[in-house]
């Protein structure tokens, strides 16, 4: 009977320790620098991929729909990206829809509110007077700024170039 008493309380003890332990890794783990960057990297790229995939995408089926996708545009963007891309004309044509086929940040600066991405993209063009698509990829660079609603969004894009390209084609 005593031997059942010792035991439990020394199976008590270890269980209160590892509780002790636990709650004091999970508090030092909340309040962790590297944990908050993470986390800031994280929304980075995902407001990026989005961002990057509906620059990258034009529904021109329509007017109408060419109208929605400028406007979506502008929703992702900002700054002198998002001035240039507001006097685009909205007109019917080929349509380009793309994917974010893998995407990486590269540089993450939490106190100016900047970053950059990288991203490979695959876009399905199809020619207004035809329904088969020609598939193409690009790889493309954004600089992303955070704004005043804690949001990311795309202030540059670019090409990157490929080294080791023939003929101006990517393999």
């Amino acid at each position: 009977m005593r031997r059942a008493r010792v035991l439990t309380g020394a199976g008590l003890a270890l269980a209160l320790g590892l509780c002790g332990t636990g709650a004091w890794t999970y508090a030092q783990a909340r309040t962790d620098d590297s944990l908050a960057y993470g986390r800031e990297r994280d929304e980075a790229l995902a407001d990026g991929r989005e961002g990057i995939a509906v620059l990258t995408t034009l529904d021109a089926s329509t007017r109408q729909r060419a109208e929605r996708s400028i406007r979506d545009w502008r929703a992702v963007s900002t700054g002198p990206l998002r001035k240039e891309l507001g006097g685009t004309e909205a007109k019917a044509g080929a349509s380009a829809r793309a994917t974010v086929t893998d995407a990486a940040v590269t540089a993450l600066d939490t106190r100016s509110g900047t970053a950059k991405l990288i991203a490979t993209v695959r876009v399905e063009v199809t020619p207004a007077d035809t329904k088969k698509p020609s598939t193409d990829r690009k790889r493309l660079e954004a600089v992303l700024t955070r704004t005043d609603e804690a949001e990311w969004k795309v202030r540059a894009l670019s090409a990157v170039p490929v080294v080791g390209e023939k003929g101006g084609e990517d393999g």
